[in-house]
């Protein structure tokens, strides 16, 4: 029988967290979860994980925290970044930290497994033929405004300067998850 593939994820999202929880479950993992830095240095005194699934954002601190703890504890673990917000900057910091892949949310344990197989850079990647739209650039500074709003829409149309009926509008046509 082979070694347990042992992942911790570091979410502090806690519906989200279960659900790739299970996920990771049903492929043989053996899962722990955090919800925090702290509450992830404590699960790694108990346990030696191989693989790390990090939430960028945390609630009042970065994941990027938790990469540099992970990667000092274990060079040789494979963690995975996800993020709502992603952003170049972030990718670089989250690779150059110990990373070895960055994910945009959604993603599933699909993509994840997938990113820890590619654990190395792929030459090979294609090279996307456009720039991100507008519309999606607009989409992701609203969902941005709206998590630092407290997903208050009034607030959120304020900080955007937009009229709160334009927002709404907006957000009829493209509804959160």
């Amino acid at each position: 029988m082979s070694a347990p593939r042992r992942l911790i994820i570091v979410e502090d999202d806690a519906k989200f967290a279960s659900a790739l929880q299970r996920s990771f479950e049903r492929k043989g993992y053996e899962v722990r979860r955090a919800a925090h830095l702290a509450e992830m240095l404590e699960l790694l005194d108990e346990v030696r994980p191989g693989y790390a699934v990090v939430d960028l954002k945390l609630a009042g601190e970065s994941g990027l925290a938790c990469v540099v703890a992970l990667h000092a504890h274990d060079p040789s673990m494979l963690i995975v970044v996800l993020t709502g917000f992603a952003s170049i900057a972030t990718a670089v910091e989250a690779i150059k930290l110990g990373a070895c892949h960055y994910l945009a949310k959604p993603s599933n344990s699909d993509d994840i497994e997938a990113a820890f197989a590619k654990g190395s850079g792929d030459p090979s990647a294609p090279i996307s033929p456009r720039p991100t739209s507008i519309k999606t650039l607009e989409w992701e500074r609203i969902h941005e405004a709206l998590v630092e709003a407290d997903f208050n829409i009034s607030e959120t149309a304020r900080r955007l300067g937009m009229h709160r009926r334009t927002l709404a509008r907006k957000l009829e046509k493209r509804p959160l998850k």
